[in-house]
């Protein structure tokens, strides 16, 4: 069995390869401008960790072009279960920096009140972007369940989970690919083969031709898809959307790209990654690419794009200062956001908590160190 072709629009200097998508000028340049604001966030928040200002962060660059590609074919009632790497699809619907940022320094007013590693966001406004978890294909069988209960309701909502190549060695890609197909479940699978899973390359996870392939033995199509190529993204996931919609079923997309930096801050990838194919993929960045193909519909100059960056760091440099004036989560919230009427065993531990914080001080939130 031979590996599905790849889908591809957008030659890497902007040319049409494929038939032109019919997009308002206004919609192009929001996935333009939510890219370059990935960009600066990722940009932003290497400095702050790098200077002891926050723990952790997830390094995006590269693979801009999955996220919102994806995301710009989804409806705001549609339901998304991401992997640490997907916080663009996030501010394509209108999450805001400062709502991430919150998040990034675990203050009273980030969604999981400092519970959560940095970079793992939820939000149940103005999309569901469900919890991202650390450990890897956790999400995967949680948007099928989603998805299957939407179903069930007679619901048109589709749930999109997406993952990296290494989390198609987890059980819960296999669990959640087999009951999707089973159930027709409205679900979409987005791959994104970014060439490492941490230091394990592609070649070293799977023997298969490629990761779309695997979609043949769950009952569902499989597509692969240029993932530094916007308009493919968005074609590609928007047909599968539409189809989970009529009740088809399951698809599962796998976007091949290129993660330009380290797993996380934590990661150095020179360790492992050869200079020559960071170079290579460099000739394919997804955010030149798309301001090439702007640039021929007369929609980019020079002057934007340098405009836009610097406006989309300064958002971001905005946020960090709202954010990290933010107050801590208080200590008494760690019994009041989880009972309603805190039981007595558990008061007196409680107060004897607060007892020891008012002689010893409030606990620390760390010198920025994470062990991973």
């Amino acid at each position: 069995m031979t590996a599905p072709d790849t889908l591809t629009i957008l030659a890497p200097d902007g040319s049409l390869k494929g038939s032109e998508p019919q997009i308002a000028p206004d919609e192009l340049l929001h996935c333009y401008r939510t890219m370059v604001r990935v960009r600066a966030f990722d940009d932003v928040c290497l400095k702050l960790q790098r200077s002891g200002r926050i723990g952790f962060s997830i390094p995006n660059k590269g693979v801009e072009a999955c996220q919102v590609g994806a995301a710009s074919a989804l409806a705001k009632t549609d339901w998304i279960f991401p992997s640490y790497r997907d916080f663009g699809m996030a501010l394509y619907h209108g999450v805001t920096p400062t709502d991430m940022m919150h998040n990034m320094f675990g203050n009273d007013l980030d969604t999981a009140r400092g519970r959560q590693m940095p970079v793992h966001f939820s939000f149940t406004e103005p999309i569901k972007f469900v919890s991202i978890s650390s450990p890897l294909g956790t999400q995967i069988p949680q948007a099928v369940g989603a998805a299957y209960a939407m179903k069930l309701r007679g619901e048109k909502t589709v749930a999109l989970t997406s993952f990296g190549d290494g989390s198609t060695s987890t059980l819960g890609f296999h669990s959640g690919m087999n009951f999707a197909g089973v159930w027709k479940a409205p679900v979409v699978f987005l791959c994104q083969n970014n060439g490492y899973a941490i230091s394990c390359s592609t070649a070293e996870q799977t023997a298969s031709e490629s990761f779309a392939i695997k979609a043949k033995a769950y009952g569902m199509p499989g597509v692969r898809v240029d993932g530094n190529d916007l308009l493919a993204m968005r074609a590609a996931t928007l047909e599968a959307v539409e189809r989970a919609r009529r009740g088809e079923g399951p698809t599962l997309i796998e976007a091949v790209t290129f993660r330009m930096g380290g797993h996380s801050t934590s990661d150095d990838p020179t360790r492992y990654v050869p200079k020559e194919l960071v170079e290579e993929w460099a000739k394919k960045d997804p955010i030149d690419r798309f301001e090439r193909y702007l640039k021929k519909k007369k929609l980019w100059t020079k002057e934007l794009g340098e405009r836009t960056y610097a406006e989309a760091v300064d958002e971001v440099s905005a946020a960090v200062k709202v954010a990290e004036s933010t107050p801590a989560p208080k200590l008494e919230s760690i019994f009041s956001d989880v009972f309603a009427s805190v039981p007595e065993h558990l008061r007196r531990q409680g107060q004897a908590a607060f007892d020891l914080a008012a002689r010893k001080g409030d606990a620390g939130a760390g010198d920025g160190k994470f062990p991973l």
